[in-house]
């Protein structure tokens, strides 16, 4: 029996056991319905893996690991000065978004543009080293007595835009000091849009100061970033002085283009801990807006648009995610659950009005009926056959250490349909050779790129997967479902936001919170980065 063969047979009883601890696992047999098909056509091109590389192994180097041939170069890291105003590049670089320089005239220079950056969040061990406060009696509490950290902070997170060029001997660039390079950080006033815009629940805020917890996000089908704010509880977590819960937990929309043009938090699309966004369009031409809420015991959403795309005028969009309706998943009886405060009873009893269901969003999901999930992170639609596949990166509290990726069919092939089936992709764990699936990206081919996220030390229980990694997975031929490892990150680190120029010779990723792994010659902490990938193709 051939190893594909082999895999498939075990794979559906393991699958099934790693899926049944996220209570999915019972589902798996009607879900199964869709059997890697939309509309009754294969996915992707139906040809077999032909791969650009050849496979890495897993590794404990304490560096950026590629496959022979490939090779990266560092564009910005954290603290490197952006622009003439003194702005620096963020820490924890977590989602890439590139925007070629021509997007806005339909191109697809893939040697040239500007790209988005997150920061997702700030690392004071590192400010207070750089700063000589003494961290044995430094107490957060006391945060608005250390100004110069407050400050390092704020202007830690958000995001960057910044102008990137290819050189001519290789490797990757940033344009120093150009116009279009800013900052939008924990400092930057943002307008909020949508049902909850001025609404007790937000405390009668229009305007809101600043954007954080910034994880992954997505770009919009008229060529602005959707940067997601993951965590909603930054007053607690580092002791920022007057800061308001209800401002934060938003989609934030941010036209790299167009300095000029305010940034938004869209309310419409619900608060919770955004991971990321993918965006398609229903069989009508409305917007979709698919969406994880990064936490064990969470929900999975979608928004549809009340407005429908128009694609000759990029202004006709810029209102269309401030209407429409929010979604949660049903598992149980494979639907999307309206949570629309006018007609859903369930919600009516526990929620005052619309602007109350968005601000609380998570648990108006769970109250409307959503399944309870193992930390949706990243969701990305099939560019082939528009099937809908989440990461569910695991939860540790009943015993899922490793996750999977989850296959969603919409049915009859529209994102606007209210019914679904599933299945699980991929399994994490021995089985496969990945664990916690974080970060997801397509190729052109329908090839997954997907990242891990776990802390692993030589005695628990990722040991033997030593450093996270990126890797690639067939979602179509004879390799279907079956990881091939590209890289391996420097240790302690996440290797964040993969996202491919359009000629698919340049790969962008971030290294995220390495342990000592840093740049500059001399530090001993880790520095977080962009870098840039090359080595042939990635077809």
């Amino acid at each position: 029996m051939d190893r594909r063969l082999f895999l498939t047979y075990v794979g559906s009883s393991t699958a099934a056991l790693v899926a049944a601890s996220s209570g999915i696992g019972a589902l798996t047999g009607n879900a199964m319905t869709g059997n890697h098909l939309m509309n009754g056509q294969p996915s992707g091109k139906g040809k077999p893996l032909t791969t650009p590389f050849k496979p890495i192994s897993r590794s404990w180097e304490n560096e950026m690991v590629l496959p022979k041939g490939y090779d990266y170069s560092i564009i910005a890291s954290y603290g490197d000065v952006i622009n003439s105003k003194g702005e620096k590049f963020g820490d924890a670089a977590d989602l890439t978004v590139y925007f070629p320089m021509d997007s806005l005239k339909g191109g697809n220079n893939s040697e040239e543009g500007l790209i988005w950056v997150n920061h997702e969040f700030p690392e004071p061990e590192n400010y207070m080293k750089m700063l000589g406060i003494n961290q044995s009696t430094f107490k957060k509490e006391n945060l608005a007595n250390y100004p110069e950290l407050l400050k390092m902070e704020k202007e830690a997170v958000g995001g960057s835009v910044i102008h990137v060029k290819k050189e001519k001997k290789g490797g990757w660039k940033l344009v120093v000091d150009d116009t279009y390079n800013r900052r939008v950080d924990g400092n930057t006033p943002i307008e909020l849009t949508g049902p909850a815009r001025g609404s007790k629940y937000v405390g009668g805020a229009k305007t809101v100061v600043g954007s954080l917890g910034n994880c992954s996000g997505g770009r919009t089908l008229w060529n602005t970033v959707l940067s997601c704010e993951e965590n909603t509880e930054y007053g607690d977590d580092y002791g920022w002085p007057n800061f308001t819960d209800e401002h934060y937990g938003w989609v934030v929309e941010v036209d790299p283009f167009d300095p000029k043009r305010p940034v938004r938090k869209h309310t419409a699309l619900g608060r919770f801990a955004h991971e990321n966004t993918a965006m398609g369009l229903t069989n009508d031409g409305r917007v979709v807006v698919y969406m994880g809420d990064d936490k064990g015991d969470a929900c999975f959403y979608k928004f549809i648009s009340s407005k429908k795309f128009n694609p000759v005028n990029r202004e006709a969009n810029f209102d269309i995610l401030e209407s429409g309706t929010l979604y949660v998943a049903s598992m149980s009886q494979q639907k999307w659950i309206a949570l629309d405060h006018a007609a859903n009873s369930k919600l009516q009893g526990q929620f005052a009005d619309q602007a109350d269901v968005l601000t609380n969003a998570r648990a108006a999901g769970l109250a409307a009926g959503g399944t309870k999930l193992d930390r949706p992170e990243d969701v990305e639609i099939h560019p082939h056959d528009g099937t809908v596949f989440l990461a569910l990166t695991n939860n540790t509290g009943h015993g899922n250490f490793h996750g999977q990726i989850v296959r969603f069919v919409p049915e009859n092939g529209d994102h606007a349909s209210e019914a679904f089936t599933f299945e699980v992709f991929v399994a994490g764990g021995q089985q496969s050779g990945i664990t916690c699936p974080d970060n997801l990206h397509f190729d052109s081919k329908g090839n997954l790129w997907v990242v891990e996220d776990y802390a692993a030390t030589e005695t628990n229980q990722y040991a033997s997967y030593k450093n996270c990694g990126v890797f690639m997975i067939p979602t179509d031929g004879k390799n279907y479902g079956e990881p091939f490892q590209f890289a391996s990150g420097p240790k302690g680190c996440e290797v964040t936001g993969p996202w491919l120029t359009p000629d698919e010779r340049t790969l962008f990723l971030d290294v995220q919170h390495p342990s000592t792994w840093n740049p500059y010659p001399g530090q001993t902490f880790g520095r977080s980065c962009l870098i840039a990938v090359q080595g042939g193709s990635f077809k």
